[in-house]
């Protein structure tokens, strides 16, 4: 547990000749404020279904490429060749939108229960380079009265994601398998708290020059903590900075100040992505825009909640969620 990058996925013997996997990561969870009430058709119902059927595409076409172990160059060359091979897949992509959708319910289901008008999920698909997927957003197209609100709405997708990227997290390391360090390489994981723990469960002490490779299913759960980890940074309209407005109120631009230069020296000292974000940041905007009864109490109940998600996100963080060697 103490030594760092002892997981990965999709490992190679040290002399063979294959594809870089890229370090794309998702869009965060996002909720885009619209004036509009009364939406198309097409936007309301057939602009979800196709952007989900994309992405039910690609994440298959991503996880059938993972799980290939020849030389095929590319995975535009893997799909023209192997075809038949695209339902290898099924294990990493059902996992990954599994947690995705839950986690996207978790928001509208509670929106719907406050009033919010929000849209179906919209899921984004990406290139099958790494996991095929970009997330997805929930458009609200009616102002969020109160605190009450928007405390449900911002921490219920997090934590019905994370719940069901624990389950699968647990059933994807029964599945994994550990190896010698020195005769693979491949793409390095970042080691949260929560997978330290959850590994040393199941699997057990790793010995010094262990690896452990982790299945599809362990991988897409994997990738569901990191996700759920971004989303509760507590900047802007970020699921945390929803969290932590409805907590502390306008506190929340204080912290989401101070969390910015900690985004950038961690990407100067690790991981390049967190610039991404921290720019990201201001263009989305640092403070959290005011609610329309900011008075409403949250109550103790949800107080408790709240320092639940915080707890969530320290378990669930990443410094260097990515490496290559």
């Amino acid at each position: 547990m103490e030594q760092s990058d002892r997981y990965k996925y999709r490992e190679w013997p040290v002399d063979a000749s294959t594809d870089r996997v890229s370090d794309a990561a998702p869009v965060s969870e996002e909720t885009v404020a619209d004036e509009e009430t009364d939406a198309g058709s097409f936007s309301r119902w057939m602009l979800p279904a196709v952007l989900f059927v994309l992405t039910v595409f690609t994440t298959l076409w991503a996880g059938a490429y993972q799980a290939y172990s020849g030389t095929v160059r590319g995975p535009v060359n893997f799909l023209l060749q192997y075809p038949e091979t695209l339902w290898n897949g099924m294990p990493f992509a059902g996992t990954l939108l599994f947690i995705l959708v839950t986690h996207e319910l978790g928001h509208y289901v509670l929106s719907r229960i406050h009033r919010v008008p929000a849209s179906l999920p919209l899921f984004i698909p990406g290139p099958p380079h790494f996991i095929g997927t970009f997330g997805a957003i929930i458009r609200m197209r009616g102002p969020i009265m109160h605190r009450r609100a928007l405390f449900d709405i911002g921490v219920a997708g997090p934590l019905a994601g994370f719940v069901v990227a624990m389950v699968a997290l647990l059933i994807g390391l029964n599945l994994s398998t550990v190896v010698d360090r020195t005769s693979t390489y491949g793409l390095q994981l970042g080691e949260p708290l929560l997978l330290q723990i959850m590994s040393w469960m199941v699997i057990g002490p790793l010995p010094p020059q262990a690896d452990v490779v982790l299945h599809p299913i362990g991988f897409a759960a994997w990738f569901g903590l990191f996700v759920t980890s971004l989303n509760l940074i507590p900047i802007g309209q970020l699921d945390g900075g929803h969290v932590a407005y409805a907590l502390w109120g306008s506190r929340q631009r204080t912290m989401a100040l101070a969390i910015l230069p900690v985004l950038i020296v961690l990407g100067m000292a690790g991981w390049a992505g967190w610039f991404v974000w921290a720019f990201m940041a201001g263009i989305w905007g640092i403070g959290h825009p005011p609610v329309i009864d900011p008075s409403t109490p949250l109550g103790r109940g949800r107080t408790i909640v709240g320092w639940i998600a915080l707890a969530v996100f320290i378990l669930t963080f990443a410094p260097v969620p990515f490496s290559f060697h």
